[in-house]
């Protein structure tokens, strides 16, 4: 779900520069849910990667990446002061390779948990044994 959030958005952001109003409008709205599709696989993966801890990862998960966007606004707004507009345009549609960096997170390793298998009798082998 990561991957396809960081890869699907990709031909789409790399298009933005060179599109009129309307299909700026259409592919930003794209992007944004494509994006927005895989932030809660994240969230989880976070509570994989510390667990024992949800309430510290939720709140660094949303810290940074609220306080990360707000740094990365103003350091946008200040390249475009210094070059222009359209030069933002064109560095913003290659932000979305920098996910590609996610190939160096740990691999959890989750499998999936068996059902619980019965016994004879029709109850569950947990309930079985009590």
């Amino acid at each position: 779900m990561i991957w396809g959030s960081i890869l699907g958005v990709l031909p789409f952001t790399l298009a933005l520069p060179y599109v009129d109003l309307f299909w700026t409008g259409l592919l930003t709205f794209v992007i944004g849910m494509t994006l927005a599709s895989a932030s809660s696989a994240i969230v989880v993966y976070a509570f994989d990667l510390v667990p024992g801890k949800i309430g510290t990862m939720a709140g660094l998960f949303f810290g940074l990446s609220f306080g990360l966007g707000g740094v990365g606004a103003a350091a946008l707004g200040k390249l475009a002061d210094a070059t222009s507009i359209d030069f933002v345009y064109q560095v913003c549609a290659f932000l979305p390779l920098i996910g590609l960096l996610t190939i160096f997170l740990p691999d959890i390793g989750r499998t999936p948990r068996p059902a619980a298998a019965a016994v004879p009798g029709g109850k569950p082998a947990l309930e079985a044994r009590s």
